[in-house]
């Protein structure tokens, strides 16, 4: 059993009181069902950002059947949108409530680490998927792409791209009310990439407006954010193209906001000649890259961290070794590739086929 076990009776007790209605509602199957190898039955929560990024779905699903597989017991709960920190709380406190043995928990902000402490002194095991959050001793391990490798490929692949031109650059965020890690290393990468110096690793836009990237002269036009949402990066390239209208490079935090900031370039009359990289390498992606709407993207594996982030806790709950971080890392990388079907010398990257051969939702 978990090592906490002791203090997370006696929180249970007090939780148990004060939300009685949702222990009743949630536990289904408290006899002791058993996990389909003989031991106790097991019961993991998967707390998402929202349940509409493909995503965040596409993570759903793969938790689901790995639970399946596994014969452990999911309760899914996501946030309304992304950046609700509130409804993740929520979440994590209906999962202290059921007496849940873990959670898997793409956290939305530094407004839920509280809460994730609070699981973890009531004994459960706690596992981040895709965002690691800040500091990553907040929970027990990360499962993740390494984000910052994700947004150096893009980088290195348009300056490749631009083969010396002048770069003019918008750079599409996550937030700007709060700094999670994927917004920031993300963003970093694709500017240490592209082999423009970086300040504060840990913030966005504190950068040099203008000076030189690895192949000639660029200029910032913007940090905007988007919520990782498609109309998020629709209204914040249109921002972006009134503080400048000459763009020719947009980064973009993910995929949804690319396809916004494609609209907004395209209601303008701009798409021809502007380059669109992003993250994310989900299926309706691959596809945007292969109608060259998305010149690069650096395909994840959400599928993967659901599915690790299962056996991980079904195993620690059954009294089995804990996970490990990657070498040289401060959580489990999951991997990464660069999708394109324009190869950049010194550049590893597969092609769209191939994408669409590993992509997801």
């Amino acid at each position: 059993m978990i090592q906490r076990n002791g203090r997370r009776r006696a929180a249970l007790l007090i939780a148990a009181t004060a939300v009685s209605s949702m222990v009743v509602s949630g536990c289904g199957d408290s006899s002791g069902g058993g996990s389909g190898d003989g031991g106790k039955s097991i019961a993991v929560s998967l707390i998402t950002k929202n349940s509409t990024n493909p995503f965040f779905v596409a993570m759903q699903n793969g938790a689901k059947k790995a639970a399946e597989a596994e014969g452990v017991k999911l309760t899914v709960a996501a946030g309304k949108e992304d950046g609700d920190e509130a409804g993740q709380v929520q979440a994590i406190e209906n999962a202290i409530a059921r007496g849940d043995d873990g959670i898997l928990i793409t956290p939305t902000g530094p407004g839920v680490n509280p809460a994730i402490k609070k699981a973890r002194d009531a004994g459960l095991y706690v596992i981040a998927l895709d965002t690691p959050p800040d500091p990553a001793d907040t929970v027990d391990i990360t499962f993740a792409t390494d984000n910052f490798k994700a947004g150096e490929l893009i980088g290195k692949w348009t300056a490749a791209q631009l083969a010396g031109k002048p770069a003019t650059i918008a750079l599409l965020d996550l937030f700007n009310d709060k700094i999670v890690s994927v917004d920031y290393n993300r963003d970093q990468g694709f500017l240490t990439g592209m082999g423009i110096d970086t300040a504060d690793k840990k913030k966005n836009g504190d950068e040099a407006k203008t000076g030189s990237y690895s192949g000639g002269t660029y200029t910032i036009a913007c940090n905007e954010p988007t919520n990782g949402a498609e109309d998020g990066g629709r209204t914040a390239m249109e921002n972006c193209l009134t503080k400048n209208p000459d763009i020719n490079v947009v980064y973009t935090i993910n995929e949804p906001a690319a396809v916004g900031a494609h609209k907004a370039l395209q209601a303008a009359g701009k798409t021809q000649g502007v380059l669109i990289v992003s993250v994310d390498g989900g299926c309706d992606g691959v596809r945007q890259v292969k109608d060259g709407v998305i010149g690069a993207t650096s395909q994840q594996y959400p599928l993967k961290m659901a599915e690790l982030g299962v056996q991980a806790i079904k195993k620690i709950a059954n009294d089995g070794e804990k996970p490990k971080v990657s070498d040289g890392l401060d959580f489990f990388d999951t991997g990464v590739a660069l999708v394109t079907d324009k190869t950049a010398t010194g550049v590893e990257s597969i092609t769209s086929t191939e994408g669409t051969q590993r992509c997801w939702g």
